[in-house]
């Protein structure tokens, strides 16, 4: 069942799109955009890999969590969250009971193409990052797909077609908020990363 806040979750791997494509949502929409991670870094005043170097993962993930339990409760947002967001149950609940969840998802090809030059992806920083994204795909797809009210392929294009997608795909309560934004955004790029 649809959600009847007007918040929009995007949760996936990392590389499928979520920051590129929730900036250009949150645009079309005209909603504020958020992301967990950078509120992560605000916060803290540290970097991702910073964290997980000095604190560990399982620190980062209770301040994660933390994060997506005070965004979540916000109002009229497209939140773009961390790919590991959904590893917490307390997480998870929140992303389905106070907004439209969706889930972006990408093949391990376009992923290891979207962040094979990014270092600030602590989660790849090994031998093999093909087998970790397949390994991180596994274990996480169920999670992603409990909590997706709209599951999305980012193999399209360009961004503006996957905002198309996920629009024409929200519930009724956004139709007000959709008449207002009919105009399409004159520039295409194609989708990269987050």
């Amino acid at each position: 069942m649809l959600n009847s806040t007007t918040n929009i979750f995007l949760v996936g791997l990392m590389g499928s799109g979520k920051t590129t494509i929730g900036r250009a949502l949150a645009k079309r929409l005209n909603k504020r955009f958020v992301d967990a991670d950078h509120e992560i870094e605000a916060r803290t005043g540290a970097s991702i890999p910073w964290i997980f170097e000095i604190e560990g993962e399982a620190s980062f993930r209770q301040r994660e969590a933390d994060v997506i339990r005070d965004l979540t409760a916000q109002e009229d947002i497209v939140l773009a969250t961390g790919g590991g967001a959904v590893l917490n149950e307390e997480s998870r609940k929140f992303l389905k009971e106070r907004g439209t969840v969706v889930y972006l998802r990408a093949s391990v090809n376009s992923i290891l193409q979207r962040t094979s030059h990014d270092r600030n992806r602590p989660l790849l920083q090994t031998d093999d990052p093909r087998a970790r994204i397949e390994e991180l795909s596994l274990q996480r797809a169920p999670l992603y797909q409990e909590v997706a009210h709209i599951i999305i392929e980012t193999g399209r294009p360009n961004v503006q077609s996957v905002v198309q997608s996920i629009i024409s795909q929200l519930p009724s309560h956004f139709e007000p908020l959709l008449s207002e934004n009919h105009t399409q955004p004159r520039n295409e790029s194609p989708v990269d990363q987050s």
